[in-house]
């Protein structure tokens, strides 16, 4: 089994705390002293954009082994697409994973930008397909559409991807999308068409997914229940003919020592008022979110308990980071040995592609592609040989 290992690009800013308060990195609040890309010289503007920053990360991804980098998308962030075209032209070999709403693309104008991007890149394209997450950050974009809505969308845009592809002449009248004798045609049909990394939890997305997704990816859970997910989404994948592959986004704190990663944890505990209700802003994935991944680490991080010790919820898991910023609540604490083997416990439990990520995103890059990355394929390799024998 081939392993792929992607890091995030973190695209609205940066800094060292996963939480956005105190971030220093980038132009999302008042620059003030301390700030970087962009920072203030003698009165000024330095000159450094935050692109700047985002192509170091990108080039310490490459460097420290990492196989490509996922460009995350938000109402507030850059826009991956332009991010990546950015990028691409930064680095050799890391490929890009962007982030978008397929209903804010009409397919056939998104089938070209993609060819051209791989052009560009050589191919080193990907899409995380997603669908939407909170319904008021929808609604700022303008998307007034329902959920399930949303999906019978992607699945549409998707059949017209496909088709597209297979070359000229291509029909579609479909509910929502309508091509009359289109079709990719040299060069741009020589151009690899990206991989489906497809993201979403409720029936209308398993729907999409088992029809059209090469990767379905999933936030870090207790392995039981993720083990669930998978077993139904491999029946509905069969039943088209089809096999998934899997994949997991997860936060890692890696330290030398497992008592340093656990004081990491403490540190984001001891951050946190416990004594305010745990709301935040409405435009993210957690508070009013219509999507059911969201509720899932919401019901996971509200079950957890009113202590420290009650997020510790397996070896080397801590389910306290939804406290701190939205998005993922699990992450992994442990020593850089401790962190490879959980990895690779998720390996055996059939994932085979991981996005990891860490603040601040640039050092971490270094920190895990140079500590945890080699220690894991080593796990891996002798897992696998210790299969062949």
């Amino acid at each position: 089994m081939s392993v792929e290992f992607f890091w995030r690009i973190p695209t609205h800013g940066d800094g060292r705390m996963p939480g956005s308060k105190n971030w220093n990195r980038g132009d999302w609040k008042q620059a003030k002293p301390g700030t970087i890309t962009p920072g203030q010289r003698e009165g000024g503007p330095d000159g450094f954009a935050y692109i700047d920053y985002m192509a170091q990360v990108a080039k310490a991804c490459e460097v420290s082994g990492f196989d490509g980098a996922l460009v995350p998308s938000s109402l507030i962030s850059d826009e991956p697409w332009m991010v990546a075209a950015a990028l691409v032209r930064e680095t050799k070999t890391l490929r890009f994973m962007t982030a978008f709403q397929p209903g804010f693309i009409a397919p056939v104008y998104a089938a070209k930008m993609a060819a051209t991007l791989q052009r560009i890149s050589g191919n080193r394209l990907e899409w995380n397909i997603i669908t939407g997450g909170s319904a008021p950050a929808q609604r700022a974009y303008g998307d007034m559409t329902p959920h399930d809505q949303r999906y019978a969308r992607t699945g549409e845009w998707l059949d017209v991807i496909a088709g597209l592809w297979q070359g000229e002449p291509f029909n579609h009248k479909g509910d929502l999308y309508e091509v009359d004798g289109g079709g990719m045609s040299r060069p741009h049909l020589q151009a690899r068409k990206p991989a489906i990394y497809f993201s979403g939890a409720s029936e209308p997305a398993l729907t999409v997914a088992a029809k059209h997704a090469d990767y379905y990816l999933m936030w870090m859970e207790p392995m039981d229940s993720m083990r669930a997910q998978m077993d139904r989404l491999n029946g509905m994948a069969a039943g088209q003919g089809r096999t998934l592959k899997y994949g997991v986004r997860v936060d890692i704190f890696a330290r030398e020592t497992e008592q340093e990663a656990w004081d990491e944890a403490r540190r984001l505990w001891d951050s946190v008022d416990h004594a305010k209700p745990v709301s935040g802003n409405p435009m993210n994935s957690i508070s009013g979110a219509d999507s059911v991944g969201a509720k899932r680490q919401a019901a996971l991080r509200g079950d957890a308990g009113a202590t420290f010790e009650d997020h510790i919820i397996g070896p080397n898991l801590w389910s306290g980071l939804g406290l701190i910023r939205p998005g993922p609540t699990i992450g992994i604490f442990g020593s850089y040995d401790q962190v490879a083997e959980r990895l690779c416990d998720y390996v055996d439990g059939g994932f085979d592609h991981f996005i990891l990520a860490a603040n601040p995103h640039l050092e971490e890059a270094y920190r895990v592609g140079e500590e945890v990355l080699p220690r894991a394929r080593a796990l891996l390799a002798n897992r696998m040989a210790r299969a062949a024998e």
